[in-house]
Formats: structure tokens, sequence, C-alpha cells
């Protein structure tokens, strides 16, 4: 049920998204070092609804339909706020374009093998992927402007948040490769007739 407590965790990283975008829109130190609190905060909940609803079998067709899409809403979201007040350098929109490209290619995917009724479970790397991206974000959202809030006004932060968001693309585009090429085999199989399972 969408009241279950994994999915109002879930529902709360869409509900997360305008008050990112309000603090970033203040232009202030302590209003960049809020949004990546709430970022944080928001990417958290995505390890945390999965485990709760393992744990109690409350698992539901309508959570796992939410659950990649509270996903990227929440990063779409942050790299057009990154992009749109130009806290991002130009020499890092190309990792943010692929980020963005793969979300989108891996939706269509996991539609189409929807249809098939085949799977596409998670892959190690992925949650690797995942974890640098979000690591990435929250540190550009962060910026250098915040770090001395928090005593760490010493590091480059921005610089941290590049290099991460450069990683997180890396392995954005090994796992969207993978999950292509996983794509395409059931794909054939289906052409096949055996893609369907009964």
């Amino acid at each position: 049920m969408p009241t279950d407590l994994p999915n109002l965790l879930t529902l709360s990283r869409i509900a997360a998204i305008p008050l990112l975008m309000g603090l970033v829109m203040l232009r202030i130190p302590a209003g960049d070092m809020a949004a990546c609190a709430v970022f944080a905060a928001a990417a958290i909940t995505d390890y945390f609804d999965g485990k709760i609803a393992r744990e109690r079998g409350i698992t539901s067709g309508f959570g796992v339909m939410l659950d990649p899409i509270a996903d990227k809403l929440l990063v779409a979201a942050a790299l057009m706020l990154l992009v749109g007040f130009d806290r991002l350098p130009d020499h890092a929109l190309l990792p943010a374009i692929i980020i963005m490209l793969r979300e989108i290619l891996v939706s269509g995917l996991r539609e189409y093998l929807a249809s098939l009724r085949v799977g596409m479970p998670v892959t190690r790397l992925a949650k690797w992927k995942t974890g640098f991206q979000m690591g990435a974000l929250g540190t550009l959202l962060a910026g250098d402007s915040g770090a001395p809030l928090v005593g760490l006004g010493f590091l480059p932060v921005a610089a941290i948040g590049e290099a991460m968001l450069w990683v997180a693309a890396a392995l954005t585009l090994i796992t969207g490769w993978d999950y292509w090429i996983a794509g395409l085999r059931h794909a054939a199989m289906a052409g096949n007739g055996r893609g369907r399972q009964p």
C-alpha cells in the first residue's frame, strides 16, 4: 500500500525535491549546506525502503514501480539545479550528461523487459555507481561555500565532487552497457518465442 513505511520513505525522496530547489535558490552557504543534508537524507532512504520492505515482507508492486522513479527524479533534479545555478564547470557537464542519458536508457529498457515479464536485477557495480553518484551530487550541492560551516573549508570540496562525478559516469557507462547487452539478449529470446515466461 502507498501508506506502508517503505513506500512513504520512497515518496519522501520525491517530496524532498521542492525543498532542495528552495535551498539552492537561496544562494547562500547555509542554504548550500542544508541542500546537501536534505539530499543526503533523501539518498539514504533508498537503502532503507528496500531493506525494510524485505525484512517485513511488505514488498508491493507500487513500491517496485515507484522506487526507481523516485531515484531518477532526485538525481535529475540535483543535476539540473547544479547546471542551472552554474555550480558545475564546463568540463563536468559531460559526466552529468552521461548520467542523465544512461538513466533514460535504462528506464526504457526496464519498461521493455517488464513487458516480457523479465526482471533486471541490480548488480553490485550498479550499487557502487549509485553510491558515487549520490556522494558526488551531495558534495557538489554543499560546494566550497558550504564546507567552512562544518569545519571543512580546507578541503577542495567542489573538486572532490567533480572527481566523484567522473567516477560515477565511468561506472554509469559500464553498467549501462551491461544492461543494454542483457536487454538485447532478452529481445532476441523474445523474437525466438522464448522471452515470455508463464
